[in-house]
């Protein structure tokens, strides 16, 4: 947490602070940048910053009551904050006092921007944003579990589907990964900070089924699923590292130290990406290096000031649901295949030291159908693929454009002897085997073209690395599109072509490709990490691609 604090200087806040003083409160970011500078000065750190903590405080704690301006998330923020300061007796008891007394005037009607009037509303996370604040505000000043409170957590409950994953896609289909766990994270919140409500069982049952769940969908990096808005930033692993928190202590309090030494060593893994991001210099919020005024792989509303201290604030929730005593087993990268509901349309696979990620139902403002990550341990996720290229992302590219939508995927020639893209939102697939052996695991699937014709994709994955085959009919000219690593804002790969193999060496490590040939096609693509080069395999009625990633000196 302090860490990600010094990604701010001394004089970047005092202006953030001049400018919300001068035209108001208008979302989180401050308030939760006030939170977490008084949880570090309570854990005697950065005290540099107590006075002008002490005037944000006030700030906030007078504002917010009065004024509307994303509250549904602030007010959990300062009441976790004013908890630690009371517990490490920070402030004199009558300062603690006040600001408790101006947060006791909340109404919730007034104070938050989105809630359930009734259990049937049809609201989104904000709802229970709300819920949970209210509920914390709650707790703090000792009132009873309001009908405020269970309506808006009545109203999210019928957002998850049979894996206990929360569907935040608001049109149905497209499900984001962050917008299933953070909710997850809240609702763990709810239980830990005390919720027996009449909703307790439902929601206990829901967050130990998705728990178990989340292991499966967590990249042997230690990184969130791809997908959807709000993802490859840094609060990404944070919020999943809580999740994985509380579950270790829910199986020690079981006596399964087994599975609660598994969910701690996920956690631990979780972390070990974020470490990386924070000591590179400037610090980012997201998982690229370019400059922070491009804003590239962000949306309008993921700007620095918002996201960089959600980090932050996500870190204090894992460490708060966290017991140190338990002690973690080894990370598990054992072979496994699995998929989600329909409502997420994922598949993971797992072996070797490898993890892939598939969808095929790809959001087109987002992602891409086919194969969008394959990550190998300790190495860099960009190295090969962290996540698949929309052909117009509702992200910054920095006035970069991408010719088409993009993946590890099939290919087929249309009727003009132009090579069409499995990526495409008209391509459809099909989940047809899956095998798991003890060293090794296999994924395939039908991919239907918008023309009829269909090309068999199969993956297999061990400690050797990745094969990829595209199989079409007899005579039929199949390949597969496969994106290089190039550029990641910052630094260029280096990439050298011989003998039908490609080498990609990055930080360390190198990314190779072989296969019968290849070629490179005009245009870059580039996604939220950095911008890829378009490269092709084909073949008459089959074509593979072998992938293997290793350090450098190997």
């Amino acid at each position: 947490m302090e860490k990600t604090l010094s990604a701010y200087t001394d004089a970047h806040i005092i202006r953030y602070f001049e400018d919300v003083q001068q035209n108001g409160l208008k979302e989180h970011g401050f308030p939760r940048l006030t939170a977490n500078i008084g949880i570090l000065i309570s854990n005697g750190r950065r005290k540099d910053l107590t006075t002008l903590f002490s005037e944000m405080m006030e700030f906030c704690c007078t504002t917010i009551p009065a004024r509307k301006a994303a509250n549904d998330f602030s007010v959990r923020e300062l009441v976790c904050c004013i908890w630690e300061l009371e517990k490490n007796n920070t402030f004199p008891p009558e300062t603690i006092s006040r600001w408790k007394k101006y947060l006791a005037t909340i109404s919730p009607e007034r104070c938050y921007s989105v809630y359930a009037e009734t259990p049937t509303d049809r609201v989104w996370n904000w709802a229970l944003f709300s819920g949970v604040s209210e509920f914390f505000r709650h707790r703090m000043l000792g009132g009873e579990v309001s009908e405020f409170i269970e309506t808006q957590i009545a109203s999210q409950l019928k957002w998850l589907d049979e894996n206990g994953m929360y569907k935040d896609g608001q049109h149905e289909v497209h499900n984001p990964m962050v917008y299933d766990l953070v909710p997850r994270g809240l609702f763990t919140a709810l239980l830990f900070a005390g919720y027996r409500g009449k909703y307790y069982e439902t929601i206990d049952n829901a967050i130990k089924t998705a728990g178990l769940l989340t292991l499966k969908m967590q990249s042997i990096t230690g990184e969130l699923a791809f997908g959807g808005r709000s993802n490859q930033f840094l609060h990404n692993e944070a919020w999943l590292a809580a999740i994985f928190e509380y579950e270790a202590v829910r199986y020690q309090k079981e006596g399964n130290y087994a599975l609660a030494g598994k969910f701690k060593a996920a956690a631990i893994q979780a972390l070990k990406p974020c470490e990386r991001w924070l000591a590179k210099t400037p610090i980012s919020h997201v998982k690229n290096r370019f400059p922070l005024d491009t804003k590239h792989g962000c949306e309008e509303y993921a700007y620095f000031d918002k996201y960089m201290i959600t980090f932050a604030s996500f870190l204090y929730m894992a460490d708060m649901f966290s017991n140190d005593s338990i002690v973690p087993l080894e990370f598990d990268d054992s072979p496994m295949v699995w998929s989600t509901s329909k409502h997420f349309h994922k598949t993971f696979a797992r072996a070797g030291g490898y993890s892939l990620e598939f969808d095929i139902n790809a959001d087109p403002h987002y992602d891409a159908n086919g194969l969008g990550r394959i990550h190998k341990g300790n190495a860099p996720s960009s190295i090969c693929l962290s996540m698949p290229f929309p052909a117009k992302p509702e992200y910054s590219l920095g006035g970069f454009e991408n010719p088409c939508a993009f993946s590890i995927c099939p290919a087929i020639k249309d009727e003009q002897g132009e090579w069409y893209c499995g990526a495409e939102y008209d391509v459809s697939y099909t989940l047809t085997d899956s095998r798991v052996g003890k060293e090794d695991c296999l994924v395939a699937f039908d991919c239907i073209f918008a023309n009829g014709n269909k090309v068999r994709f199969v993956c297999s994955v061990h400690q050797n690395g990745v094969v990829i085959q595209a199989e079409g009919g007899m005579n039929q000219e199949v390949g597969i599109c496969l994106p290089i690593f190039s550029f990641d804002g910052e630094t260029y790969t280096r990439i050298s072509e011989r003998d039908n193999k490609i080498f990609v060496e990055y930080d360390g490590w190198v990314c190779a490709y072989e296969t019968d040939g290849f070629r490179c096609l005009e245009f870059d693509v580039a996604n939220r990490n950095g911008i890829y080069k378009r490269y092709l395999a084909s073949g008459i009625g089959r074509t593979q691609i072998h992938i293997k990633i290793h350090k450098l000196e190997e």
